[in-house]
């Protein structure tokens, strides 16, 4: 995987380096994950990672080639305070982005068991069920 700088700007009111760039990723195949882009985009730029954020990759149509922009910080205060939500979780590592899944559907399922189908929505709604009638409430029907 080859990574070239295609344009570099400075922004001084968002204290940021806007770079266009492409990666020639004919060895992997597929395009490459954001992840690696930006590890090779933050040694590339002699910064850390944490600074470092891939905005847009596209890969063109019939190439091996793939086209993006990335936003430098200067500071991690700069980078949590301009940077999008959803970038941000796109550009987490994969084990973080696995665990806020998780965290999300976990949540969801303590909320209740109405929408929950099968053996573990049955389950659910009979321990509910007995909850209320323990606490003298009358279960749903």
């Amino acid at each position: 995987m080859k990574v070239k700088i295609v344009s570099q700007e400075y922004n001084p009111l968002l204290k940021r380096k806007e770079i266009v760039f492409e990666v020639e990723h004919a060895e992997t195949g597929g395009t490459p994950p954001r992840l690696e882009v930006r590890e090779k985009l933050a040694s590339k730029l002699k910064t850390s990672l944490e600074l470092v954020y891939v905005r847009r990759m596209e890969t063109k149509t019939g190439t091996v080639i793939a086209v993006g922009e990335v936003n430098a910080y200067d500071s991690v205060e700069q980078a949590k305070f301009l940077e999008r939500e959803h970038i941000v979780a796109r550009n987490a590592p994969l084990e973080k982005a696995e665990e806020g899944k998780e965290r999300e559907k976990g949540e969801k399922v303590a909320k209740g068991a109405k929408g929950q189908q099968g053996e573990e929505g049955e389950k659910l709604r009979e321990v509910e069920e007995r909850e209320k009638r323990e606490k003298g409430e009358r279960p749903d029907e």
